[in-house]
């Protein structure tokens, strides 16, 4: 057993061992007095609001009617969801308190620590991702095209799990626009339900329609794209010594191979030094390939959705179909890898690496591989 599985609560019992929780963790102390704007939160600070989402949770019908590993999903995203708010508060100049940004931080604050905590990865995923959305619920049916951010939570998460989380984010506070929060929960279920997306990713006719769709504003998720181009890249991503090399021997065949590592090894560039030469250099070798219809493997490590995203836009200019192969290992081993390495990278590089940690999904490509 580990501490993720001791401490979600049963769904016959749901006591929380609040002590436990807080001996452990230090990023759930530095939530106590962290300021919230009173308007939006006047039952206190962050703290406070965690314990009271929680426990609003695990009183929720809905969530006692879950498996017990959509339980615990949904146990650590709520204790979790506002984990980067010490980070990212702000007083301003006219005193109001705001903490923008703290959704996608606290994905990549959460990520990390439930990666030390050997949680698996498609379920820490799906915890990262539902603390990425928790907050669209309130105002998905404000936006242009609703639709097109419900597909894609649809493909990173449960949008079923996520109206529960966000059910629980309501109770757990006090405000004055609870009832319109709550009406506007009922319509995104609602809505996912009618795009047959609430309990599962919303489907498509084939892979190339849905790597398209999520690529043009315009397409529609129903269009049957038709599918001539080529299956030309491989894109490797993942932190140094998680097993790249070894995802790349096993796609290698005759395929070229744009290494940057090789690459700064060549030009002479630090891992720690700006990477802009090393990219360049990588960039017009990935062009002789794809001019000459070769298949290629891109081996970096690719950590952040918008690296990933110029690539792809890059291969997709040449028609080029992608697979990304994502490599992970447990910080233990990625740690005795890296030391064993002729040149190992920096402990300081690969924190910063760290915080740029976003895990692709297969709203991003034609095929994604895991490999652990």
């Amino acid at each position: 057993m580990t501490l993720f599985t001791d401490l979600a609560p049963d769904a016959r019992s749901p006591v929380i061992d609040w002590r436990a929780i807080e001996a452990a963790f230090d990023w759930f102390r530095e939530l106590a007095g962290c300021q919230q704007d009173p308007v939006f939160h006047a039952e206190g600070d962050v703290a406070i609001h965690t314990r009271m989402v929680v426990e609003a949770l695990v009183a929720d019908p809905d969530w006692r009617a879950l498996t017990e590993a959509e339980r615990a999903t949904l146990f650590w995203a709520a204790l979790l969801h506002d984990v980067a708010k010490p980070a990212t508060t702000r007083i301003g100049d006219d005193g109001r308190i705001t903490a923008r940004g703290h959704s996608r931080r606290g994905q990549i604050m959460a990520r990390i620590i439930l990666w030390r905590l050997s949680v698996p990865f498609r379920q820490r995923e799906q915890i990262c991702h539902l603390i990425t959305h928790h907050q669209v619920p309130y105002y998905l049916l404000e936006r242009d095209k609703p639709e097109r951010l419900l597909h894609l939570i649809s493909h990173q998460t449960r949008c079923n799990l996520l109206a529960i989380l966000a059910t629980a984010d309501v109770r757990g506070r006090i405000c004055q626009d609870a009832s319109r929060l709550h009406d506007n929960i009922a319509l995104f279920s609602e809505l996912a339900r009618e795009q047959e997306c609430l309990t599962a990713p919303r489907a498509f006719a084939n892979d190339h329609s849905r790597f398209l769709y999520f690529r043009l504003a315009e397409r529609s998720p129903d269009y049957t794209a038709h599918d001539d181009w080529w299956s030309g890249v491989t894109l490797l991503s993942g932190l140094p010594a998680s097993g790249k090399d070894t995802g790349l021997a096993a796609h290698r065949g005759d395929h070229a191979v744009v290494s940057l590592d090789d690459l700064r090894a060549d030009l002479g560039v630090d891992p720690a030094d700006q990477q802009g030469p090393v990219l360049a250099a990588a960039r017009e070798q990935a062009k002789v390939a794809l001019r000459a219809g070769r298949p290629l493997i891109w081996n970096g490590t690719n950590l952040s959705r918008d690296r990933r995203d110029g690539l792809i836009s890059l291969f997709a200019d040449y028609r080029a179909k992608v697979t990304i192969v994502y490599c992970e290992t447990s910080e233990p081993e990625l740690s005795r890898r890296n030391a064993a390495r002729d040149s190992p990278v920096p402990a300081k590089a690969v924190t910063r690496m760290l915080d740029h940690w976003q895990p692709p999904d297969q709203t991003e490509c034609h095929a994604l591989e895991v490999v652990r």
